[in-house]
C-alpha cells in the first residue's frame, strides 16, 4: 500500500540473549540489527529479567546512533508484546496501565515483557506513541475454548501470534484478498511449535508450544501423570522439570541436538533411529494441525506452514503428506516479526487500525464483583 506520508519507525524485539532493533520508514526497513547480549552481562541479573531493561535501552541507543538515526527523527517506537493477561490481538498503547501490569504482575518470565517497558522509555521523552503489537498471550479465544476440566484453570493462549498473523497477512496478500476473509491453520515451526486457527482476522483457538507436537527443544504434549510422577519423585527440583519440557526436551532429549540440518544429515547417512524420530515430530505436527479443525467447523481455505524450520526440504513434505486432504498446504517459511510490527504499527499511525489502551482482567473481574 503506498502511504501519503513517511512514517519512521523503531523497532525493538527482545529475545532471551539478544536484542533485535530495526528502523522503518513505512514498510521500507533502513537498517536492521542483532545486539547479542552476552551470558555474563545477563547473568548480573539473575532470574529477574524486567531489570536487564537498562542494558538493553543502551545498547538500543549505542545502535541508533552508529545508524545515524536521530530520535527526533521518530514517529512511533513499537516493541513485541510479552505474556501479558488479557491481550486481543493488534496493537496496544505501551501507557502506564500496561507497563505497570509488566513490573509488577506475576507474568511468566520472558524477555518479549521488555518490548513495551523499553518501547515507553524512548517514546514517552519525545511526545510519540510507544506501542506493542500481537503479543505472545494475545488471541481472541472464545469462552468454549477457554473451559477446561479443571474448574480454577482457565486455558490461555500463548503461541507465535506476531509471525503467525504476518504470513497470514502475506498469504492474504498473495492471493489478492482480505485476511478477514479467510479461514486459516497455521503452523509455526521452531524452536517451540504452536498452532493458530484463524477466523475473521482473529486467533480463535491455538495449540501452544507446551500443549502439542514435541519441537527441537520442548517435550510439548506429554501424558500428565507422568509429569506429576516426575514432580513428586524427588528426583527433580522445579527448574529441572521445567528445563526438561523447555530447552532440554523434544529432539534434543531424543537425538541430543536441536539443529534439524544435522538430523536431516544423519539420516541421508542412514540413520533410522533419527529417521524415525523425525517421522514422529511430523506426525505429532500434523496431529495438533487436525485437533483445531473443529475451531473452523471443517471450512478451511489453506494450511500454512511458517517458522525457521518451514526452510527444511524434508519436514514439510513430510507434514504435508498427512494434512493435505483436509486442505491446501502453503510453505511460507521463515518468520517477519520485525516487518510484522513495523506494519503493525505503520496501520495505527495512518488509522487503517486503531491501538487499544490496557485494562487488567483481574481489576475487571474486582469490579464486576463490587
Amino acid at each position: 500500500m503506498s502511504y501519503d506520508k513517511t512514517y519512521r519507525i523503531l523497532v525493538i524485539n527482545p529475545g532471551s540473549t539478544s536484542t533485535k532493533v530495526a528502523v522503518y520508514e513505512n514498510e521500507v526497513e533502513l537498517f536492521s540489527e542483532n545486539a547479542v547480549h552476552s551470558q555474563e552481562a545477563l547473568r548480573e541479573y539473575g532470574n529477574n529479567i524486567i531489570l536487564q531493561m537498562p542494558l538493553r535501552t543502551k545498547v538500543i541507543r549505542a545502535i541508533l546512533k552508529d545508524n545515524d538515526i536521530d530520535l527526533n527523527s521518530l514517529d512511533a517506537v513499537v516493541g513485541r508484546g510479552g505474556m501479558i493477561p488479557g491481550l486481543k490481538t493488534g496493537g496496544y498503547y505501551a501507557d502506564e496501565a500496561l507497563c505497570q501490569v509488566i513490573k509488577e504482575g506475576a507474568l511468566i518470565p520472558h524477555a518479549s515483557n521488555l518490548g513495551a517497558l523499553i518501547a515507553r522509555e524512548i517514546a514517552e521523552p519525545l511526545g510519540i506513541p510507544a506501542l506493542i503489537y500481537d503479543a505472545v498471550s494475545a488471541a481472541d479465544l472464545p469462552e468454549l475454548a477457554q473451559i477446561t476440566g479443571i474448574d480454577h484453570i482457565r486455558r490461555q493462549s500463548y503461541c507465535h501470534v506476531l509471525n503467525s498473523r504476518a504470513m497470514a497477512h502475506e498469504y492474504a496478500k498473495q492471493k489478492g484478498v482480505e485476511y478477514k476473509d479467510l479461514r486459516l491453520l497455521i503452523a509455526h515451526l521452531g524452536g517451540g511449535i504452536s498452532v493458530s486457527a484463524h477466523v475473521g482476522g482473529k486467533i480463535v483457538d491455538v495449540v501452544t508450544d507446551d500443549g502439542g507436537p514435541f519441537s527441537p527443544e520442548r517435550s510439548g504434549s506429554v501424558p500428565l501423570t507422568y509429569i506429576v510422577d516426575m514432580c513428586f519423585s524427588g528426583e527433580y527440583t522445579h527448574d529441572e522439570v521445567m528445563r526438561t519440557l523447555r530447552g532440554r526436551g523434544g529432539l534434543v532429549a531424543l537425538l541430543g541436538t536441536s539443529d534439524c540440518r544435522e538430523i536431516e544429515r544423519r539420516i541421508q547417512d542412514g540413520d533410522e533411529y533419527a529417521a524415525q524420530i523425525y517421522e514422529a515430530q511430523a506426525y505429532q505436527i500434523a496431529k495438533g494441525i487436525g485437533e483445531l479443525i473443529p475451531a473452523l467447523e471443517g471450512r478451511i481455505d489453506a494450511i500454512i506452514l511458517t517458522g525457521g524450520l518451514a526452510w527444511s526440504k524434508k519436514l514439510p513434505k513430510m507434514v504435508k503428506k498427512y494434512v493435505e486432504a483436509i486442505a491446501p498446504v502453503v510453505v511460507l517459511p521463515g518468520e517477519k516479526e520485525m516487518e510484522a510490527l513495523a506494519l503493525g504499527a505503520l496501520r495505527i499511525l495512518h488509522g487503517e487500525e486503531e491501538a487499544r489502551r490496557y485494562v487488567d482482567p483481574n481489576h475487571m473481574a474486582m469490579h464486576r464483583a463490587r
